[in-house]
């Protein structure tokens, strides 16, 4: 495993709906994962059975939702979403990007 994230060559991975992501970094029990999103893309609301997660605002702006509660973020602000919570975003900005963080990390996006 790499140590090291270089997130100028790493590419980024279209997901389709104008959002994409970048894994920075993980272990069996964490994972980093930079998202982009157009303005207006959606984050669609759900819930992980497994996962914990905090997404942290690097840049632009979301409309987020965590648990029926609705909120604006910005650059340096962050939402928690405990596992079976259900949470989503719409971003404000073009550019709008999270770093989000998983514990465990997902299996399902390596």
């Amino acid at each position: 495993m790499n140590p090291f994230f270089d997130a100028a060559t790493t590419p980024w991975e279209e997901l389709g709906d104008g959002i994409r992501r970048k894994i920075v970094g993980h272990t069996p029990g964490l994972m980093s994962v930079l998202v982009q999103f157009d303005q207006g893309a959606i984050g669609t609301p759900h819930a992980h059975d497994e996962h914990d997660q905090i997404a942290y605002v690097i840049s632009g702006s979301f409309e987020a939702e965590v648990a029926g509660q609705k909120r604006v973020l910005r650059a340096g602000d962050a939402f928690i979403a405990p596992r079976l919570h259900a949470h989503g975003v719409v971003a404000l900005e073009a550019g709008s990007t999270l770093l989000d963080q998983f514990t465990p990390r997902r299996e399902d996006y390596l």
